[in-house]
């Protein structure tokens, strides 16, 4: 299944999409429902080119004319037995906007109309193909209704009637079966054919009446190719019952050939003229005046002969323009062909005779255009212009102009004429792994703080022994004594390790910091002592009783410190405090001259 809310929003030009908001727009104040019908809904499922765009109103279409007015639509005919309005939008866009109807056919060719919904709608249609609708109301946009399986056909390419007596009831039917073959080369299915044949040998087409007449001619000079249209009718004969004066002999097929060459070409650069007022010319180059004058007066929609009595005086207005001063700089030239009427732009391209007019149209098809493939895209993405930017589309426009005029011929002029247009520069990005190392560097200092924030209680330094020093003794060279039985808040033993304490210098008892220090003599250490600032101790503790750190708690003193030789420890590795219940300190009466060590913190 097709999705047609793609479709819809892709198929269509921006024209055919801006002309159909207007109307929903307009319906939905009114509250009225509104479908796409007919032939729209078969080219957007076939993939053909979307020609023009029937809209169904649940409601009488009639009453909305003055509203189609006001949002820029002009009314070119109208049907009032079917309820019918026919517009032209701006951008050569073709619409017919119908009611919902059901019809009966107490005659043949002359129907009976009643208001009806949607579904009755479809059923009163010429083939399946066409009976089909998509919604374009709020809750309910782009659903499609098909309720005669008008898909299928679309697929086997093939024009079914929906009912047995559709070529009775409008004998139009039969030629508009043979256009539609012209254009989309499709074929009837062989039920549809049988009675097409019938319709022919009987004769349907005599009950035909003067408004479908004229409606299938003028459909003849809105088709794409209208010269493989009139050729295929002629061919079935319809055109005897239609316009017999409207044959191909009278057509100039050589300029009708080149009139699509020149639309293909308008198109191509984006300028999409709606051609039929142009082939009017054309078809009939060859008819007599009065037979022109007939065949306008038998079109259905007025509107359509003043768009061709009109096209004359509006190319040549145009051509006025293009030639003057207005438009000398191909960038001006650029801006009027695509500001005028597309109509008078192909008229003008097909049949002026001037040289410089000529110029213009040669180099817009292919000189002016290729001013699009110096865009700085690089030089625009280097000073930051990327299409983000609000005005992106614009300046590429500016410079497009500015390059078709060839000016900014060097890399300097562009960039100043960019300057202006380019962002300030972002703020430099933070850099991570600058953050990541300097959480990593803080760590160590944290571990180092702990250390010196939890001493080891009772710890006591025995008399001549020397202690083994932590990390900050070994880099200061300085010793932290904890009282014994004291506890030292975390916060004041850091303040104390970390203030600077000048100590005596050492004697001949003294060892390096780094070198392993034999124990000294007893009368070494007391003379050393005093020369340090010490406190007293709360408790006395006899020397040979006391536990040092690492050592049995049993063992002399002497005997602990000639084996624990003073060794700075690694950073990453500070020593671990002894646990209180393998190192249980006890007061005991000291002895005489035994002096507990102790630094003070200033």
């Amino acid at each position: 299944m097709a999705d047609y809310m793609y479709l819809l929003e892709n198929r269509l030009s921006m024209a055919q999409q801006a002309a159909l908001l207007k109307v929903s727009e307009v319906t939905r104040a009114k509250g009225l429902t509104i479908f796409l019908v007919g032939g729209a809904v078969r080219d957007l499922t076939s993939g053909s080119p979307v020609r023009d765009l029937d809209l169904a109103v649940q409601g009488n279409a009639l009453k909305l004319k003055k509203d189609i007015e006001k949002i820029g639509g002009v009314v070119v005919g109208e049907w009032e037995t079917g309820q019918s309005l026919f517009v032209r939008f701006p951008g050569g866009v073709r619409m017919e906007i119908g009611s919902t109807l059901s019809a009966t056919y107490p005659k043949p060719g002359k129907p009976v109309f009643h208001a009806a919904n949607i579904l009755e709608d479809l059923r009163r249609r010429d083939f399946t193909a066409n009976a089909m609708a998509l919604s374009l109301n709020q809750g309910s946009y782009a659903l499609l209704m098909d309720p005669l399986n008008g898909v299928a056909d679309i697929e086997n390419r093939e024009l079914r009637l929906v009912s047995n007596y559709g070529f009775i009831e409008d004998p139009s039917r039969m030629i508009r079966a043979v256009r539609f073959m012209a254009r989309l080369g499709w074929q009837m299915d062989e039920k549809t054919l049988s009675r097409y044949e019938t319709g022919k040998q009987e004769g349907y087409i005599s009950a035909m009446d003067s408004f479908h007449r004229g409606y299938e001619t003028e459909e003849i000079f809105h088709e794409e190719d209208p010269l493989r249209v009139l050729r295929r009718l002629e061919a079935e004969g319809w055109m005897k019952h239609l316009f017999p004066a409207l044959v191909s002999a009278k057509a100039n097929v050589t300029e009708l050939e080149r009139l699509r060459d020149s639309q293909t070409q308008l198109q191509l650069q984006g300028i999409h003229p709606e051609v039929s007022a142009a082939n009017f010319p054309l078809l009939t180059a060859k008819m007599a005046p009065k037979e022109i004058t007939a065949l306008k007066e038998s079109f259905a929609r007025p509107g359509f002969v003043a768009e061709i009595e009109a096209l004359e005086g509006e190319s040549k207005e145009f051509a006025a323009q293009l030639s003057g001063k207005g438009a000398a700089l191909p960038s001006q030239a650029w801006k009027l062909l695509h500001s005028a009427k597309p109509e008078s732009v192909l008229w003008v391209a097909h049949t002026t005779k001037s040289v410089p007019i000529q110029a213009k149209f040669k180099a817009f098809y292919a000189e002016w255009p290729q001013a699009r493939q110096r865009l700085p895209y690089t030089l625009m993405q280097e000073m930051r212009i990327v299409p983000e930017l609000p005005g992106y589309d614009e300046l590429l426009d500016k410079l497009f102009f500015e390059l078709m005029d060839n000016k900014l011929s060097t890399v300097e002029e562009m960039k100043a004429y960019l300057e202006p247009h380019s962002p300030p520069a972002p703020p430099p990005p933070v850099h991570l792994r600058r953050a990541r190392a300097a959480k990593k560097d803080a760590k160590p200092a944290k571990s180092r703080k702990k250390i010196v924030e939890k001493p080891v209680e009772g710890e006591v330094l025995a008399e001549g022994a020397p202690q083994a020093k932590s990390p900050i003794e070994a880099k200061t060279g300085k010793a932290a004594v904890v009282k014994a039985g004291s506890a030292v808040p975390a916060k004041t033993a850091g303040k104390k390790a970390a203030a600077p304490v000048k100590a005596a210098p050492a004697k001949k008892a003294v060892a390096p910091a780094k070198a392993p220090a034999k124990a000294p003599a007893k009368k070494a250490a007391a003379k050393t002592a005093p020369k340090a600032p010490v406190k007293k101790a709360a408790a006395k503790v006899p020397a040979k009783k006391v536990a040092v750190k690492k050592a049995p708690a049993k063992a002399p003193a002497k005997t602990v410190a000639k084996k624990a030789p003073v060794k700075a420890p690694a950073k990453k590795a500070p020593a671990k405090p002894v646990p209180a219940k393998k190192a249980p300190v006890k007061a005991a009466p000291a002895k005489k001259g035994a002096k507990t060590v102790a630094k003070k913190g200033r």
